[in-house]
């Protein structure tokens, strides 16, 4: 009878287990997964006016300031890779509209990070400034994490800010669909046309 709760008690715990590693796999990768069909529709239309890249500048910004909030206050391992999944999102959806973008370019003229021009900030020709922007404000983060890490205002200003960037996240799109006067572009699950249950007849 001891035998039988034994192994009644190790199948209500591997079940919980196999729930937990569930629920840890939706959260980690459940935030990306909004960005599939978008990724496709601008693979598809080869249009990118549709979605602002300014998204990905505050996802990048808000999960980059969490990896560092949980160097200084570890919290769960699931939200940490959460934002390492979102993160290199981010990039490959940036990787997508430059190739978009300098396909379909009609003039000749480049923007790059290193032309200090902020009216073209976050509007790059070359996914490599990208990349070079997120690496220097890492570092940037970096340095600072590390000559303040034993402050407990800062480690908390550091989640704080992370939240609150992460938060703003609707306003770069809403500016973008005001901009084009059209929200054009944009991934939208299509509903399903409800099929009629008897077949039209002939007319006679």
């Amino acid at each position: 009878m001891d035998a039988e709760v034994v192994l009644q008690e190790e199948d209500m715990e591997g079940s919980w287990t196999l729930l937990s590693w569930l629920a840890s796999f939706v959260m980690v990768f459940g935030g990306a997964l909004p960005y599939v069909p978008q990724y496709q529709e601008i693979q598809k239309s080869s249009n990118t006016e549709g979605f602002s890249t300014r998204v990905c500048l505050v996802l990048l910004i808000a999960n980059i300031l969490r990896i560092f909030f949980w160097i200084g206050k570890q919290f769960e391992l699931t939200l940490l890779l959460q934002s390492v999944v979102m993160i290199l999102t981010m990039f490959a959806m940036l990787h997508l509209c430059c190739t978009v973008q300098n396909t379909n370019r009609v003039s000749t003229k480049q923007h790059h990070l290193s032309d200090l021009n902020l009216h073209y900030f976050w509007k790059w020709s070359a996914f490599e400034d990208y990349l070079l922007f997120c690496f220097g404000f890492t570092v940037v983060c970096a340095v600072i994490t590390l000559l303040l890490l034993d402050s407990a205002v800062f480690v908390e200003t550091l989640g704080s800010l992370a939240v609150m960037f992460e938060a703003m996240l609707g306003i770069p799109q809403l500016l973008q669909n005001f901009h084009n006067r059209s929200t054009k572009g944009m991934s939208f699950k299509k509903p399903r046309q409800q099929q009629p249950n008897a077949k039209p007849t002939a007319s006679n």
